[in-house]
């Protein structure tokens, strides 16, 4: 310990206890709408909470007569965890945990600031888990309603820039719209639908069925089959006794209980044609946005400018919310969504006035 605490010192612990508390209650909300495993690491974390807050309460020789209010952001947080209790609490807390204040905090001991680092692992463990289910979806709507807000905003600011009637830029913009959504979609349904067709082309299927109950059970090529999908060979032996067994239990020309087809991954890749409307209708909203301004009758720079705001706030949002569920700064992120989109954009507006003086 260092020197005799300082009434700063003992405002400090105050905070500190009060902040564990409310860190233990998020713990405590989350796990309350979990089952199993997970609700006993949650629960296991407001423990280590309740351990840390009983240290800071020993310093402090007891409950205080008055205590602040958990910060800003516990707060927030555990709003979220009694409301919503979703993966973007999660990514939350993790990043609160990684700026645990105790590493140079001296009243506190070296086993809080270990914990705390454990901490932080322990709910990225469990934000993975979140993560992983919504990676696909999610990046497909981020990715598909982004590329509508910089692709419509670089059109609409290049074809403003040119003077131009507003009519224009407005019919400009919802070409746009449909012409990259439509595309978007298009696309999807193609990459699905191939990727599909090679895993159809990959899979095992029933050709040989029919011809299994005439193997020889001890001497046949089946094993071979099913070690050419990986399977190991004592294992694989064993499965092709099994199968072929049922076939001749079953009578000549039977597929028995079993045959050597096993389950494809079709689903795991998804519908061809959900895929095509969700990046469709990802796309859309994105896209829409930029021309708002034109669809409610503004024009000139007045348009422009409302389209950059709308547009600036739509990157923000996404690239903040990227930021939360990667378990990065969001500031960071919303800034540097928002800078490509605006430096996208900043192009085709500079190229459009050139455009536009080169005709004037």
């Amino acid at each position: 310990m260092t020197a005799e605490p300082t009434a700063s010192d003992r405002r400090l612990w105050a905070q500190y206890l009060v902040d564990e508390r409310a860190e233990a209650r998020v713990y405590r909300e989350l796990a309350a709408r979990r089952e199993g495993e997970v609700r006993a690491i949650l629960e296991a974390l407001a423990d280590a909470e309740r351990r840390h807050e009983s240290h800071w309460l020993q310093l402090l020789g007891g409950e205080p007569d008055a205590l602040p209010r958990p910060r800003l952001s516990t707060r927030a947080l555990a709003w979220m965890a009694r409301h919503f209790g979703s993966i973007f609490v999660l990514a939350l807390a993790q990043n609160a945990e990684a700026r645990s204040p105790y590493d140079s905090e001296p009243y506190a001991t070296p086993q809080m600031a270990a914990d705390e680092k454990i901490h932080h692992e322990v709910v990225r463990g469990l934000a993975a888990r979140g993560r992983r289910r919504l990676s696909g979806t999610f990046r497909a709507a981020v990715f598909g309603a982004n590329d509508g807000l910089v692709s419509n905003l670089a059109l609409v600011m290049g074809i403003g820039a040119t003077g131009v009637a507003p009519q224009f830029v407005l019919f400009s913009g919802i070409a746009g719209l449909l012409a990259g959504a439509l595309s978007m979609g298009a696309g999807e349904f193609v990459s699905v639908r191939s990727q599909r067709e090679l895993l159809a082309a990959t899979q095992p299927n029933d050709y040989a069925d029919d011809v299994l109950s005439f193997l020889d059970l001890d001497a046949n090529e089946l094993a071979l089959v099913y070690r050419a999908r990986g399977m190991p060979e004592a294992e694989a032996l064993a499965a092709a006794r099994a199968v072929i067994g049922d076939a001749q239990a079953s009578g000549p020309g039977a597929l028995g209980r079993r045959g050597i087809t096993v389950g494809g991954d079709d689903d795991v890749v998804g519908s061809a044609w959900g895929a095509a409307l969700s990046s469709f209708l990802f796309f859309a909203s994105g896209a829409i946005i930029p021309v708002l301004p034109w669809i409610v009758g503004l024009s000139g720079v007045a348009a422009i400018v409302t389209a950059l705001v709308l547009v600036g706030l739509a990157l923000l949002t996404t690239g903040a919310m990227v930021g939360l569920l990667s378990g990065a700064p969001p500031l960071k992120r919303a800034l540097r969504q928002l800078a490509i989109g605006f430096g996208a954009a900043a192009v085709t507006y500079v190229l459009g006035l050139l455009f536009g003086v080169t005709l004037g």
